[in-house]
């Protein structure tokens, strides 16, 4: 009997130990990690090297009508949402230029119709740029021709005419935010 209480005591300090390392380990665990990010900023990377940008107008290397206009107004937007740069409206006044071409556009049959499978009732849409963002003050270019590509489905249920039309506007939407990442954000 007297060994039996023994044993619950050496136990009741085995665990009490247990339990104290325990927390201090996880108090530990937590100082660190708030140490490690002390230093942590919510949402976009650092600034730019640069304030202003002045966007050329956007080159067509694909036979896409009415996409310049399109992903050029996208584009410019998607920088003035984002408000790290101001936009200017010509290379002379700006510190960086960004000048954007659009290589290709391609679809493919992603789905058929049922009723006819000579007929594709879906396509997989691709539209792929390169961006060459070029810093006037220093006289080099930052990156050059950084290959873009965005792709969406396209449903023709209404016909493909239109809906490539619509789709246009965001593949645009899509390719500018990629190139706003490509100059914006640490690289």
């Amino acid at each position: 009997m007297g060994l039996g209480v023994l044993s619950r005591a050496r136990f009741s300090v085995l665990r009490q130990s247990a339990i104290a390392l325990c927390a201090g380990g996880c108090l530990l665990t937590s100082v660190l990690c708030l140490t490690a990010c002390a230093h942590y900023r919510l949402g976009p990377g650092g600034a730019p090297s640069f304030s202003t940008l002045y966007i050329e107008p956007v080159r067509m290397e694909a036979l896409i009508p009415q996409a310049q206009a399109v992903i050029g107004t996208q584009l410019r937007e998607a920088f003035l949402k984002d408000g790290r740069v101001r936009l200017v409206n010509s290379a002379e006044e700006a510190d960086a230029v960004l000048a954007l071409t659009i290589d290709d556009y391609g679809r493919e049959v992603a789905t058929v119709r049922p009723d006819d499978t000579g007929l594709a009732r879906r396509f997989n849409v691709r539209l792929t740029a390169s961006a060459t963002l070029t810093d006037r003050r220093a006289g080099k270019e930052l990156f050059a021709k950084r290959p873009l590509s965005v792709s969406r489905g396209v449903f023709t249920d209404s016909g493909l005419q239109p809906a490539e039309y619509q789709n246009l506007v965001l593949l645009a939407q899509d390719l500018a935010k990629q190139a706003r990442q490509a100059v914006l954000d640490t690289w």
